[in-house]
């Protein structure tokens, strides 16, 4: 079976989700502008939220399965 590849928006969302539970800084994403920028910092931005929210290990591993 073909592997299908994943949206680029969703991979940048989930890329930004994972450098903002690793602690990374906002400044490393990797792209400089435009929608997978944008997609990149809204990913941090919930990975943030979620970090600050108290989420634990588990509860961040099942978000980003579910992404």
């Amino acid at each position: 079976m073909k592997r299908q590849k994943r949206n680029p928006n969703d991979r940048a969302f989930h890329k930004g989700y994972v450098a903002a539970i690793e602690g990374r800084n906002h400044d490393s994403c990797p792209h400089e502008n435009g929608m997978l920028h944008q997609e990149w910092v809204n990913g941090w931005r919930q990975g943030r939220q979620d970090y600050w929210s108290g989420f634990g290990p588990a509860a961040q591993a099942q978000r980003i399965v579910n992404m």
